[in-house]
């Protein structure tokens, strides 16, 4: 698929990027091109892959630019045939406190990425949205939302056959920026106890490698317009500081400190409302872009088809993982199996 191709990376510093990097650099592609603003990341990243790869490394290319700067996002795009949009503010209590900013990056952000691949002749566009996008009580989740939106209607603008702009939707990725589990091995080193906001709190969990094959799937068979969801298991957020705790020391102790500005009790995957048109693919969801236009003189006339049967898809009522399935799930981490020997050793 990416024979001689060259791909971009919207916030290629993150750990979407580096995990598309370690899946891509040993095949055939001919460039992958790191678009972020954090140049000390970059200058971290570049020395990393130098020693790491030091045969392939000469397929990446560093740009230096804002997703909210339309100018540096069209000086990074000529020649680029696909483009994986990874760029966004994550953190909820972040965002909660400066939502203006979560607007910026990701709703205006995605708007500016689009344009340039559109005007850029980009053959496909694959952006990677969350969990929190879907009912949405946060500054993060809402501005996902918004982003979606901006993502399916600019695909209404423009022919699929001139490109193809389709999205991902997933939950939590295990040791990604952001993730709980690291700070809990943190912790632990320290001698503190596990700090968790709510017991009972449930949580899709996957892997990045995971992540990176939904986006691999979508790139695959999407339709430009489609929001593509993976069936992913979920467990509380007690199971999981018990798996790590298990793993690294039974007896530590957790602390419970109470939910954070804008957390969820769960989190949805696939709501209701996209039930009604969704389509279930085994291991995800497609939900296609709905292709009416604002005259609905004929929808009203003729109605509606049949609603599909499918319900919403929440943490709450996925497959809930116990602890040692978690554990297992945790044992697959690279970063947790090198945690783990440095513990063992020290």
């Amino acid at each position: 698929m990416f024979k001689e191709k060259t791909l971009l990376i919207t916030g290629g510093t993150g750990s979407f990027g580096n995990a598309v990097l370690n899946r891509f650099l040993n095949t055939d592609i001919k460039e992958i091109r790191i678009f972020s603003r954090d140049e000390k990341k970059q200058d971290d990243m570049r020395h990393e892959y130098q020693l790491r790869y030091p045969q392939q490394f000469e397929k990446i290319r560093f740009y230096i630019g804002d997703v909210r700067d339309l100018q540096s996002v069209k000086n990074a795009m000529h020649g680029v045939d696909y483009i994986f949009h990874a760029a966004a503010l994550k953190q909820v209590p972040s965002c909660e406190f400066f939502p203006l900013e979560a607007v910026k990056t990701n709703v205006i952000g995605t708007d500016n990425v689009l344009t340039a691949a559109i005007e850029a002749n980009v053959k496909k566009v694959i952006c990677l949205s969350t969990d929190k996008a879907a009912y949405p009580v946060n500054a993060m989740g809402t501005s996902k939302a918004m982003m979606e939106k901006v993502i399916v209607a600019k695909s209404r603008t423009v022919s699929p056959d001139k490109i193809s702009i389709c999205c991902t939707r997933y939950g939590n990725v295990m040791c990604s920026r952001g993730s709980v589990i690291p700070l809990f091995i943190e912790q632990i080193k320290a001698g503190y106890p596990m700090t968790i906001t709510e017991p009972s709190m449930t949580r899709f969990i996957m892997s990045l490698e995971e992540a990176v094959e939904l986006v691999i799937f979508a790139f695959q068979n999407a339709v430009s317009g489609d929001i593509m969801v993976q069936k992913a298991p979920a467990c509380t957020i007690e199971v999981l500081a018990q798996a790590v705790a298990e793993l690294f020391t039974p007896e530590h102790g957790i602390k419970v400190i109470g939910i954070r500005h804008g957390e969820k009790m769960y989190e949805t995957l696939l709501t209701n409302e996209e039930c009604a048109n969704a389509i279930d693919l085994g291991d995800f969801y497609q939900v296609p872009c709905d292709k009416r236009d604002l005259n609905y003189d004929n929808y009203f006339k003729n109605g509606d088809k049949e609603r599909i049967k499918l319900s919403e898809f929440n943490s709450n009522n996925t497959e809930l993982l116990n602890v040692n399935q978690v554990k297992k799930k945790l044992l697959e981490l690279p970063y947790v199996r090198t945690e783990l020997a440095a513990w063992e050793n020290r």
